[in-house]
């Protein structure tokens, strides 16, 4: 696809047939369909706004890169940062940005989360007995639900060291009730103001003040203890953590956002990327069979160690083959700060951009046969020879996400343990239907059988 002098254009000055057109195909595809009739970068203009269709993989290194002082995220993430996350990494921007991520990085190197490891292996463990038993009854599971009770469990246990079964539902409800609410409200045209006491308004707040409560009240008993007897967790690192300049800690508040965001960061996309994984599998014999040798002969019936999962290259390389294909952030957004200039394009400040790591990943010019499930891509070889901003699941540059050591390290040890038992297949007529829920998600559901090997 050649790169243009010119942003070809899409306009609606009428606010419902942009809500027409976008009804129609779903907001991921109504982009996917943009860029591939009109090419990259696109111009959007709906009503008085402005946004940029973004995917060629020179302006994704600009944008994070070689110009990221241009471009910035406080209008884009405004309603998530008033809503749910707080000043958290995703969300906070300039000095408290940079201190915040220099607190959390040590946390969250490859050598920081193999103390996570056991929590991995044991709710593996768990979900292995979950699989036998729905294995016994025949029933289809939707496996993007079945993920997100795991990955639930393990960030739970990770962060706050939850163990009571009630307690961790009910938290997990509350956390997702709330990330749910605000992409849900993103994605609609007209938004009823939060003061307004609509059935959903009263539900978000109750959960809000719920979660702020669960929090602020752990926070409270671990400072009523001495140091030494905290529990080995995020919370306890959050709370412990001081700034290498100042020697200052992080209030409360701010603990309590980074909490949240850790959770949104680490569960709900872990899930779905695991969900797609069996679905792929699922569809692709030789694939899961070169996954299923290399399982046996290195873990077989053991469970993992680190020293183990280095061995399993080809593990790796069908979950990053699934991160591509179904990327479980496939778009998110950058506000211009600064006039810039994109393929001979001016980008005026101001502008809102949306970055489609979904359309990146299926770009014909960096990828072969990009719809083909094939995690021979990713060979080491490979993966040298290729752009190196045409893949970026966990986004790019300073603003890539913390916590992908963690993700890809969790996703390797709930893939290979469980596949070493078990091998789901597609329920019979399932089609999936791809759509944009804030992250990847599925409108008809990720349906599949349990099957053991």
């Amino acid at each position: 696809m050649a790169i243009q002098s010119v942003a070809a254009s899409y306009r609606s000055p009428l606010l419902i047939k942009a809500v027409r057109d976008i009804r129609q195909k779903g907001l991921l595809y109504f982009f996917h369909d943009l860029w591939r009739e009109k090419g990259d970068p696109v111009r959007v203009q709906i009503g008085g706004s402005t946004r940029y269709l973004i995917v060629h993989p020179d302006y994704i290194q600009q944008i994070n890169v070689t110009q990221r002082a241009k471009y910035g995220k406080t209008v884009t993430y405004a309603a998530v940062r008033r809503l749910v996350l707080g000043d958290g990494l995703v969300t906070s921007e300039g000095e408290l940005w940079r201190r915040q991520r220099r607190l959390l990085s040590p946390f969250f190197t490859p050598r920081g989360i193999e103390q996570f490891l056991p929590i991995f292996i044991s709710e593996a463990q768990r979900m292995r007995t979950r699989w036998e038993q729905l294995a016994a009854t025949g029933e289809p599971v939707e496996m993007i639900g079945e993920m997100m009770q795991l990955t639930a469990r393990i960030v739970l246990r990770t962060l706050f060291s939850l163990s009571d079964e009630a307690e961790i539902r009910d938290t997990a409800h509350d956390v997702d009730f709330l990330l749910n609410f605000v992409t849900q409200n993103q994605l609609k045209p007209l938004q009823a103001p939060l003061w307004l006491p609509t059935k959903q308004n009263r539900a978000y707040h109750q959960a809000r003040a719920r979660i702020d409560a669960f929090i602020n009240a752990l926070i409270a008993k671990r400072r009523a203890m001495p140091v030494e007897d905290y529990p080995n967790d995020m919370l306890s690192k959050l709370m412990l953590a001081r700034d290498e300049e100042t020697g200052e800690p992080m209030s409360d508040e701010l603990i309590r956002d980074e909490a949240i965001t850790l959770y949104f960061a680490g569960h709900e996309t872990t899930a779905r990327a695991l969900a797609f994984a069996w679905y792929a599998l699922a569809a692709e014999p030789e694939v899961a069979a070169a996954l299923h040798a290399e399982i046996d002969r290195t873990i077989g019936a053991q469970m993992p160690t680190v020293e183990l999962l280095k061995q399993m290259p080809y593990t790796v390389q069908v979950l990053k083959e699934t991160l591509r294909l179904y990327p479980s952030a496939p778009i998110y957004g950058r506000d211009v700060l600064e006039d810039d200039v994109l393929g001979g394009v001016t980008i005026r400040r101001g502008a809102q951009l949306t970055l489609m790591p979904f359309c990146t990943h299926r770009h014909p010019e960096f990828w072969d046969e990009p719809l083909r499930f094939d995690p021979e891509r990713f060979t080491p070889e490979r993966e040298a020879a290729r752009h190196p901003y045409a893949f970026y699941p966990f986004a790019a540059g300073q603003r890539i996400c913390i916590g992908n050591n963690f993700a890809l390290l969790e996703m390797h040890v709930l893939l290979s343990m469980l596949a070493a038992q078990f091998a789901p297949r597609r329920q019979t007529g399932h089609q999936l239907a791809l759509e944009l829920v804030g992250s990847l998600g599925a409108r008809t559901g990720v349906w599949m059988h349990i099957v053991p090997r």
